[in-house]
């Protein structure tokens, strides 16, 4: 089975308060690179690796490092965030900019290749409620 991972903004926070008490540029206002509603696919194939080149800076390098380690679950079929979300195929995540935060859903995206992997795939509940989840 392949798997891919997309990558939905779905939202951008500003913090003018925080902007203007601490930075170099009191108004720089939300986050220039990403807007709501953007959506990234990635691939991993001999032929195009996202992951590796960052999606050939398409990407914020800030926002890379917080949410690389979710793509790279994703892109190899795992749990992203086993228990914490309602579907084991999909974490919220944001970058770490701290007065300009991007909100990021990122998603596991199963691509079966023969009739069998389609048939388990159906059988599958990634699923997840209040009982299942880490509790420490």
């Amino acid at each position: 089975m392949k798997h891919e991972c997309r990558i939905t903004v779905l939202e951008t926070k500003c913090f003018a308060d925080y902007q203007e008490q601490y930075l170099a540029d009191p108004h720089s206002g939300p986050c220039p690179f990403f807007k709501p509603g953007d959506t990234f696919l990635l691939k991993r194939t001999p032929q195009q690796d996202d992951f590796y080149h960052l999606m050939n800076g398409k990407f914020c390098g800030e926002a890379w490092d917080a949410v690389s380690r979710y793509v790279y679950a994703a892109l190899q079929g795992g749990s992203i965030m086993k228990g914490w979300t309602n579907d084991d195929r999909m974490m919220i995540a944001c970058c770490n900019d701290g007065t300009r935060p991007v909100i990021f859903k990122i998603e596991r995206i199963d691509v079966p290749e023969t009739d069998e992997e389609r048939e388990w795939l159906e059988r599958q509940d990634f699923t997840n409620t209040a009982e299942d989840a880490y509790t420490g």
